[in-house]
């Protein structure tokens, strides 16, 4: 099992990807998404600049965000930084990088066309986007040599999109892995979660504990609501969720739910979250039991866990590192 770590693009994000080179994590995954954070590219450019061997890339690229030679410019400017054995890309349909902006995730049947629009640019190939011909035309020394080859993994959990996955000979990113889910013709799965490695004598129920891994809870209230997800019915406190959701016009509700996604609890989430509802937090677990649960979704198909540190980032990486033995 690979162990890497995924970040919002904040101001201290360079120097935290820093930290979990040292650390021994594998990978720095940086999420895209500029309603809520910086611009992944240029944190990922700034990580580069600190680093020597972690591998970087985004987790997961929006593509809709950007035209598809602003994507494989970017692509290839972070390869020339690192070279094409440290960069690794994710692309999602945009849960948190479209729904922040009121927007409804890509449809699936647009999703593939146009990652495959980035991967042939950087093959050096030329394609049709709005009705005219595009190639990469950039001068010898003005960026690396192409064709680009970097490995990709999709942001998808339905049975079609793990087809089409396997098809493209691409691996998966997921944050909660269907039990039916069958990964065996997929080159890598990749689990984003998060949580808070607990302190000798700290429960579900520590105020730090609840700080720390309630960001990450919270999204589970907010993927159900926007999905329709009878799960939510299961959450703790879900009525007053939607009741406290309720109580914002449709036109902003967007505005107040994404506040905050990933990283704090906003004013809802914290009429919501408590102790109680850490089973949706993974690896909100006691060091002893992190190695357990690791191999826990090693037999369910996961080759690599994608670890968010949320609270004092700094301690959440050496502890997560030091619990799942890569530190």
């Amino acid at each position: 099992m690979r162990i890497s770590a995924a970040f919002p693009p904040t101001p201290e994000t360079p120097e935290h990807i820093e930290l979990a080179e040292q650390l021994g994590y594998e990978t720095a995954w940086v999420y895209d998404t500029p309603a809520l954070q910086l611009d992944v590219w240029m944190i990922l450019a700034l990580a580069a600049t600190r680093t020597k061997k972690i591998k970087l890339g985004p987790g997961v690229l929006i593509p809709s965000l950007r035209h598809p030679m602003v994507t494989a410019s970017a692509i290839a400017t972070l390869v020339s930084l690192v070279g094409q054995d440290r960069v690794v890309v994710g692309a999602g349909t945009g849960f948190t990088g479209r729904r922040a902006m009121g927007q409804k995730p890509l449809k699936w049947a647009e999703f593939p066309e146009m990652v495959r629009d980035v991967q042939s640019l950087l093959r050096g190939e030329t394609v049709e986007h709005e009705g005219q011909l595009i190639s990469m035309l950039h001068w010898e020394g003005h960026a690396p040599n192409l064709p680009i080859e970097v490995p990709w993994t999709l942001g998808v959990n339905g049975p079609r999109g793990l087809g089409v996955a396997a098809e493209m000979n691409h691996g998966v990113f997921t944050s909660r892995p269907r039990p039916d889910a069958d990964y065996s013709e997929l080159r890598d799965v990749v689990l984003l979660t998060s949580g808070t490695v607990m302190d000798e004598g700290e429960t579900v129920n520590s105020e730090r504990v609840i700080e720390t891994a309630g960001p990450w809870v919270s999204v589970a209230y907010h993927a159900f609501l926007e999905q329709k997800d009878q799960r939510l019915t299961s959450m703790p406190n879900a009525e007053k969720f939607i009741e406290l959701v309720g109580q914002v016009s449709k036109e902003e509700q967007h505005l107040h739910v994404h506040a905050g996604h990933l990283t704090n609890m906003n004013a809802i989430d914290r009429e919501v979250i408590t102790g109680e509802s850490m089973f949706a937090s993974p690896f909100t677990l006691p060091a002893s039991d992190v190695a357990a649960k690791i191999d826990e979704f090693n037999d369910q198909g996961v080759t690599e866990i994608a670890f968010q540190p949320m609270g004092n980032i700094e301690r959440e990486l050496s502890a997560f590192a030091r619990a799942s033995g890569i530190s």
